[in-house]
C-alpha cells in the first residue's frame, strides 16, 4: 500500500507539490495524469525514496519512508521497480547484460540461474533473438521493453512507471501498456505510472489520479474520470484523444459562420 500525505516540494522558490495526498492500496495500479511540467515525475520520485520532501510524508507498507533507517529504506527500494522514461540501459552493456544486471549485483544466484531468469523475462517481453545486441541497435520500443523485463526480473511489490511510452509512435505505446499490463497480472505487483497514453491506459488502471498546478483535482475509477464534469479534467481527456471538447466546438462553431460570411463577401 502507497499513502501519500500533504506533499509539498519547491525548487528555487517555486512550489511544485502543493499538499498532493492520496492512496494506492495493495494490488491496485493508478494511472498519474495532468500536463507536462505540473510534477508528476518530482511526485514519482518522492515516492522512490529518490527526494526528499519539504513537508509531508510517505508511507509504503505503513512505514514512513523519509523516517526510518537507511537500511530499512535500502530493504524497502529492493522491492521497488523503477522505470525511467529513457529506459535507462548501460549503452556498453548488451540487453542480455542490462537485465541481468539487478541479479548480478544484488544476489548470489549463479550464472546458469542468471541466465534461466533473463531468458525467461526476454520471452515475456518479446525479446529473444535480440540478447546479444547493445542498446544503440534497437529500437525505442526494444528498449522500453529491455527495461521494462530489468525492472521486473526481481519481481518486485511495488512498480513505479515514469511514461514509459514517451518517445514512441502510439502503436508502439499501445503495446509497451498491453505488456506492463500482462505482466501486472502475473507478477501482481502494486502500481503508479504516469503516461498521456489516454484513454488506453484507462483499460489497465483501477484508479486514475490528476495532477494540475501541485494538487490533485479529480481522483476515481476511469469510468468516474471519463464522466468527470471538472472542465479541467475534461478538457485534459479530450485534448489527449483528440475528440473535442464542448468549449472548442463552440468556437468552431463561430469560426465556422465567420468563414461563410467572408466567402459570401467575397462572391
Amino acid at each position: 500500500m502507497i499513502v501519500v500525505e500533504n506533499l509539498h516540494k519547491s525548487f528555487d522558490n517555486a512550489e511544485v507539490l502543493k499538499g498532493v495526498s492520496f492512496r494506492v492500496e495493495r494490488g491496485e495500479t493508478l494511472a498519474l495524469i495532468g500536463r507536462s511540467g505540473y510534477g508528476k515525475s518530482v511526485l514519482l520520485k518522492h515516492i522512490a525514496g529518490l527526494i526528499q520532501p519539504d513537508d509531508g510524508r510517505v508511507l509504503v507498507d505503513d512505514k514512513d519512508i523519509f523516517h526510518i533507517r537507511e537500511k530499512e529504506l535500502l530493504a524497502l527500494r529492493n522491492r521497488m521497480g523503477f522505470l525511467f522514461q529513457s529506459g535507462a540501459l548501460f549503452d556498453s552493456m548488451t540487453i542480455f547484460e542490462n537485465i541481468a544486471f539487478p541479479l548480478n549485483e544484488k544476489t548470489n544466484l549463479n550464472k546458469k540461474e542468471i541466465k534461466e531468469k533473463v531468458f525467461y523475462e526476454l520471452e515475456q517481453v518479446g525479446l529473444l533473438g535480440s540478447e546479444d545486441k547493445y542498446p544503440s541497435q534497437v529500437s525505442g520500443g526494444m528498449v522500453k521493453r529491455a527495461s521494462l523485463a530489468r525492472a521486473l526480473i526481481e519481481k518486485p511489490g511495488i512498480m513505479l512507471f515514469d511514461e514509459p511510452t514517451t518517445g514512441l509512435d502510439p502503436l508502439t505505446g499501445h503495446s509497451i501498456l498491453r505488456l506492463i499490463n500482462s505482466r501486472r497480472q502475473m507478477v501482481n505487483f502494486t502500481g503508479i505510472i504516469i503516461t498521456h497514453q489516454i484513454p488506453q491506459v484507462f483499460d489497465i488502471v483501477d484508479k486514475i489520479a490528476m495532477l494540475h498546478k501541485g494538487v490533485i483535482i479529480a481522483m476515481g475509477t476511469p469510468d468516474e474520470i471519463k464522466a468527470s464534469e471538472d472542465p479541467t479534467v475534461s478538457q485534459f481527456i479530450s485534448c489527449e484523444t483528440g475528440e473535442p471538447f464542448k468549449e472548442f466546438e463552440k468556437e468552431s462553431d463561430i469560426v465556422r459562420r465567420v468563414r461563410r460570411m467572408k466567402e459570401v463577401h467575397i462572391k
